[in-house]
């Protein structure tokens, strides 16, 4: 196993939590953003009010894109099982 293979191995699982996590980081930070917004313009000052919407829209998040997700992540591991012969010997 060489240092290329190691590098390469670990920028595919790198690409691959990007992917992941990206549609749920993205739409968090949406929400959030929408959120903040909404708060300055009408001057309410709570905290606990980002949490319920942000929360929400990862879950409708999960929803739509968590089928995609399981895809990316289960072939991921397929390719890691698959070259583990390169791995051990």
């Amino acid at each position: 196993m060489s240092a290329e293979f190691v590098i390469n191995l670990a920028e595919q699982g790198i690409v691959t939590v990007l992917m992941v996590s990206g549609p749920l980081l993205l739409l968090a930070l949406g929400v959030g953003l929408l959120v903040s917004i909404f708060q300055a313009t009408t001057q309410i000052q709570e905290q606990t009010l980002a949490f319920i919407p942000k929360i929400a829209a990862v879950l409708i998040g999960l929803i739509f894109f968590g089928p995609w997700m399981l895809v990316r992540m289960v072939e991921f591991a397929t390719n890691v099982f698959q070259n583990l012969n390169k791995f051990v010997g």
